[in-house]
This record gives C-alpha cells, structure tokens and sequence, in this order.
C-alpha cells in the first residue's frame, strides 16, 4: 500500500495485482463448486425422468393389453392406467428432462469460467482484462440454467 501526502492509503502495484490474484482464484473456486452441482443435479434429473417415465410406459402398456384380454381384468387395468397417467402428469409438472438440458448446459459454462480462471493464474501478470472476461463468462454461466437449448439450423 501506498500513502499519499494527503494522508490516503491507496494500493499500490503489487497488491492490486495480488487481489486480482485473488478475486480470479475465488471465481475458479466458485465455478469448480458450480460445475460440480450442476453435474449432480443433472444425474438427479435424468433419474428422476427415468422413474417417473418408465413406470408410466409400463403401466400403460399393460393396462392397455390387460384391459383388453378379458372383461375380467378391466378394473385392474383401469387402475394400472390410472397409476400410468399419474407419473406421466408427474412427469410433466416436473420437467426433469428439461432441467436436466439446463444443468448440463450450466455444467459446462462452469467449466468455461473454471479453465479461463486457470488460464488467467498461470500467466505471470493479471489484469482487469481477465477478470472482466471471467465476469462475462459467469453471467453466462449463470443465464444457462434459463437459457433454451440452440436449435439447429442458421442462427
């Protein structure tokens, strides 16, 4: 630190470029942490399509073969599609499959800001380039947990 005639204490070189340093090292850390969330919540997600899915597929099938081999088993098979249209709903209102897209997408954009916070510490002198770059990148990072999927096809 530096003291001015004025009595004011400002930083000087090396410790501006020390919390430079330190702000990027806080942001890898940050994106490491974020990364890592969003990867467990990407496998809760496409777990969870799987539970509610799969059921709802079997249920229906069976209900629909059940209900139509005798009049014996029409109460059953009602029920079983009953059963069936409850985890399909339940699959709906959810939307696992499409937070599951967001949280790989956000996975990613994590990892971006991780690796360029890791590029940015490996060179010898930092600047407020690189942090600027490294904020940019994590409101990205953020906005993909909302963001749509790219469609295919000329932007």
């Amino acid at each position: 630190m530096v003291n001015s005639t004025d009595g004011s204490t400002r930083l000087g070189p090396d410790d501006l470029a020390q919390r430079l340093r330190a702000e990027i090292e806080r942001m890898r850390d940050e994106a490491t942490r974020q990364s890592q969330l969003a990867h467990r919540r990407a496998e809760f997600w496409a777990k969870t399509d799987i539970v509610l899915g799969f059921p709802a597929a079997l249920l229906a099938g069976t209900a629909g073969a059940a209900g139509l081999a005798s009049a014996d088993v029409r109460v059953p098979a009602a029920l079983a599609a009953l059963a069936s249209a409850g985890f399909a709903a339940g699959a709906g209102f959810l939307h696992s499959d499409t937070r599951r897209r967001a949280n790989k997408r956000a996975r990613h954009a994590w990892a971006s800001v991780e690796a360029k916070a890791m590029v940015a510490l490996a060179h010898e002198h930092v600047s407020y380039e690189n942090l600027d770059d490294l904020l940019e990148c994590r409101q990205a990072a953020l906005a993909a947990y909302d963001g749509e999927d790219p469609q295919p096809g000329p932007s």
